[in-house]
């Protein structure tokens, strides 16, 4: 099977793998000449990170051979697709190539399982080993880790990758044991913590390194040695010659960096029966233990040839959307994930987004005073995000806010005043609880809602009055 081949199959059997944003790594780039890749500026193939940077990243899978028969994935043992295999060299060329043609930035490899735990994860770290090894790659590396991989895998892949990462797959272990009875979540969750511990000690022994003001080496070079009079000793062949200033600084060797864009995860949406409550819990329970850099949400996309077991339409597209909102507050404004949902449907609204429903079911909470209330409570008005209201914090300490003010922050005032007291405005009355709780269900989440006040629904204007 020629390249290109092997290339359309590989490619689209990675699409459904949502977790390849590149924000959060260490800053990289070949200027002066040496390496070739960076870990940031533009790219030609138009994906945004969480940042804001534009990147763009070479998604493939090196194998799409795979001796599990998870009932979820396309690629399950059981599947009638067409299989291809990279080798090793074949992916750190096409990863080479197309960075040579401005088409990436960078690369985001995963895998079926062939043979072994051990023997996938080997041949996905020698790609990453090579490139940075053999050909001085200094852009982005994503390596999908495999369960149940050796600690001493999981260290290499950690030395040469940006990112890495293991999907939990299912929100709960009842579906995963439901829908992919060959993975064990105890396993996942192993992995992970080893992940958490190995990224934890490296950042710990940089940050010592990095602080550390000198030791009884005095002004001996890394690698030197210095006779007992603190003169310079001989080389052997092939040395580099030593050198000693007296009373210099040591410059103690830089600890090798582990992952520094951490790792993330990635659950299925709909697959199963959890509800967005369960979804979010899972997802609290992921940063806590493991310090999860992020939470991917995929929403089920239906496959050929499906098992009974699996739904036969996808969830709504939005319900993906609000649990990335809902993850976001958990992240950002400090709102735990059991108050997000607590209205006993289980289910978030997909009218509007998680904050504004909030909002709407704690009208005990508004408005909100923007001269005096703190941070925290500042964080819940809708409309106002976590740079919007640093700015407010700071305009205070000046001057009291007024109601125009929040036109020249270029806040979205419509949604923000209904919410809040602030100079030259109070507002209006409010719906009944009754009204909030029903009828504010089925307005849209843009503009139909303002400060619990039904608006009328949107018409076009017309040409001639």
């Amino acid at each position: 099977m020629d390249l290109d081949r092997k290339l359309a199959i590989l490619a689209d059997a990675a699409k459904y793998d949502a977790s390849c944003a590149s924000s959060g790594t260490d800053r990289r780039d070949s200027v002066g000449g040496a390496g070739i890749g960076s870990t940031e500026g533009m790219g030609i193939c138009h994906s945004y990170a969480p940042d804001g940077r534009c990147i763009s990243l070479l998604k493939i899978l090196l194998t799409n051979h795979c001796q599990y028969d998870c009932l979820y994935c396309v690629n399950r043992s059981s599947s009638n697709v067409a299989r291809a295999r990279f080798s090793v060299e074949e992916v750190v060329r096409l990863t080479l190539d197309f960075y040579r043609r401005n088409t990436i930035e960078g690369l985001f490899l995963s895998s079926g399982i062939i043979k072994s735990p051990d023997h996938t994860m080997e041949q996905v770290v020698r790609v990453a080993q090579t490139l940075r090894e053999v050909h001085d790659f200094r852009g982005y590396i994503h390596l999908k880790t495999i369960p149940d991989a050796s600690d001493e895998l999981l260290r290499r892949a950690g030395r040469y990758a940006d990112r890495l990462s293991i999907n939990v797959e299912m929100p709960t272990e009842a579906g995963l044991k439901q829908l992919a009875p060959e993975k064990d979540t105890s396993a996942i969750h192993r992995s992970m913590g080893r992940l958490r511990l190995h990224i934890d000690e490296a950042r710990e022994a940089r940050a010592s390194a990095g602080g550390s003001t000198g030791g009884s080496t005095g002004g001996l070079s890394v690698g030197s040695t210095v006779g007992s009079t603190g003169a310079t000793t001989g080389t052997t062949a092939g040395e580099a010659p030593i050198r000693v200033i007296p009373g210099a600084a040591p410059r103690p060797a830089r600890p090798p960096r582990f992952a520094p864009a951490g790792q993330s995860t990635q659950m299925i949406v709909g697959a199963d029966d959890s509800d967005d409550c369960s979804i979010l819990r899972s997802s609290a329970a992921l940063y806590g233990r493991f310090r999860m850099r992020r939470v991917y949400y995929s929403a089920f996309s239906p496959i050929p040839d499906a098992a009974r077991a699996l739904p036969l339409k996808a969830p709504p597209l939005v319900r993906e959307h609000r649990l990335y909102q809902a993850d976001w507050l958990m992240r950002f404004y400090g709102f735990d994930h059991e108050e997000i949902v607590d209205d006993g449907t289980g289910l978030l609204r997909l009218d509007v987004d998680p904050k504004h429903a909030w909002a709407l079911a704690h009208p005990e909470r508004f408005p909100v005073d923007l001269n005096q209330a703190p941070r925290e409570l500042l964080l819940r008005v809708p409309g106002l995000g976590v740079g919007s209201v640093d700015r407010l914090i700071a305009a205070r300490r000046l001057r009291r806010v007024r109601a125009e003010d929040l036109r020249h922050m270029k806040l979205p005032v419509r949604r923000v005043l209904p919410f809040v007291i602030v100079d030259g405005h109070r507002p209006g009355a409010a719906l009944p609880a009754a009204t909030r709780a029903s009828g504010a269900a089925h307005v849209d989440a843009g503009t139909g809602v303002v400060g619990g006040v039904v608006a009328a629904a949107p018409a076009q204007l017309g040409l001639f009055g």
